[in-house]
């Protein structure tokens, strides 16, 4: 007979499930914490007391309640003083954030990314964006991770991004890289963007509340990040989500990949801008530009922003089959074509989904808009701070 969850145990969890509530849904009351998590109003007493004695959390009176008696204190997290690290590698750029616990962006930097920039090459340029960042940090402040949101597959174990066509990344360890540019002694979590987006979304943007999510995520290529019961499904070694290289041609174009006829070609920024007569061309301006185009009344442009939505809603279609979302939210470039197509992509939707699945499924567009790869990225820093809140730097 295996022996019960030991005090010590029970305390860990609660005290976890405390500072995810206040990390997630930000200050909150101790009455509201005592209905939400099953708790007597002394154990979330005891547990606040914990949290706040290793400076996660502060308590105070709220500013006003309407209600007679003795108010409710307010627990808050210490967004200014707990912080994490996140990065996105993107294709066109990179980008750094300084992130509080609860969300909060404190700090951030933009930078250009030549296309064939490798990891060994990008590290340094995101050293320098978080060094920079640092000397605003306050000196009492607690960095707990570091996350990356990258554009390729990404392994689980360690980090180590084994294919990344858009960016160039073949076993490309981004993650041993910033960690010798950076210096500093705290763990450093790599996941694929569409992955993190998806589960920044779910934690704290339009998915909240929704167990099951498709994130479609585009720029050259197209990803997805899926939320099934609530949790995330990355695959076994954690690759799952690569949509973009579904078959949906026979015959098709070639892809980065390697191989042919993948549903990127279709609705990828290459398939896009050659549709339109703009093969030159690259990047989300000039995708932009073609949807600007087709709005004005451009023949060409119309037509290849037709011929993309209507292969965007082919491919949810089949995905909604599969999985059985209650959302499908577009980012990156999809965002861009789903607000220029979404008649098309709807019609293709209801004809070829089924019908029981797509009884209750909701298209939208990411409400954390292009912050959605860093706030997850930082969101899987702070996991290991959520799981165990006292073994805290």
């Amino acid at each position: 007979m295996r022996p019960g969850p030991s005090q010590d145990d029970v305390r860990r969890q609660n005290l976890g499930a405390l500072l995810r509530h206040v990390h997630v849904h930000g200050a909150t009351t101790r009455a509201e914490l005592t209905t939400t998590l099953g708790l007597n109003r002394s154990t979330i007493g005891a547990l606040t007391a914990d949290l706040s004695a290793v400076g996660l959390v502060s308590e105070g009176a709220p500013k006003e309640t309407g209600r007679a008696g003795r108010p409710s204190l307010v627990v808050r997290p210490e967004s200014a003083r707990v912080y994490a690290y996140a990065y996105s590698v993107e294709v066109d750029r990179l980008r750094a954030a300084r992130i509080g616990l609860g969300g909060a962006v404190l700090d951030r930097r933009d930078l250009d990314r030549p296309r064939g920039l490798l990891a060994a090459e990008a590290a340094p340029l995101l050293a320098g964006a978080v060094k920079e960042m640092q000397q605003l940090v306050p000196a009492d402040a607690i960095c707990v991770g570091a996350g990356v949101a990258v554009c390729g597959m990404v392994r689980r174990d360690d980090g180590l991004v084994r294919l990344g066509p858009t960016t160039g990344w073949v076993d490309e360890p981004i993650g041993a890289a910033l960690a010798d540019e950076l210096g500093i002694d705290v763990p450093i979590t790599v996941g694929n963007v569409a992955d993190v987006a998806a589960f920044a979304e779910h934690a704290r943007g339009v998915a909240a509340g929704c167990d099951n999510v498709l994130y479609l995520y585009g720029d050259v290529g197209v990803g997805a990040g899926i939320i099934a019961g609530g949790r995330r499904l990355t695959g076994h070694g954690g690759y799952g989500g690569e949509v973009g290289h579904m078959k949906v041609a026979r015959d098709g174009r070639p892809c980065e990949c390697g191989s042919r006829g993948c549903w990127e070609t279709e609705i990828g920024e290459h398939g896009l801008l050659r549709a339109a007569g703009r093969s030159d061309a690259r990047g989300r301006e000039a995708l932009l530009a073609v949807f600007d185009a087709a709005d004005r009344g451009d023949a060409r442009a119309q037509t290849a922003v037709r011929q993309a939505g209507d292969w965007l809603g082919f491919g949810v279609a089949n995905l909604v089959n599969v999985f059985n979302p209650e959302m499908v939210i577009f980012g990156g470039t999809m965002r861009d074509l789903y607000l220029a197509a979404a008649a098309q992509i709807r019609s293709r939707l209801n004809s070829n989904a089924l019908g029981a699945c797509l009884e209750h499924v909701r298209l939208r567009t990411p409400k954390l808009g292009e912050d959605a790869p860093l706030i997850g990225a930082a969101e899987l820093a702070f996991e290991r701070l959520l799981a165990d809140p006292l073994d805290v730097g």
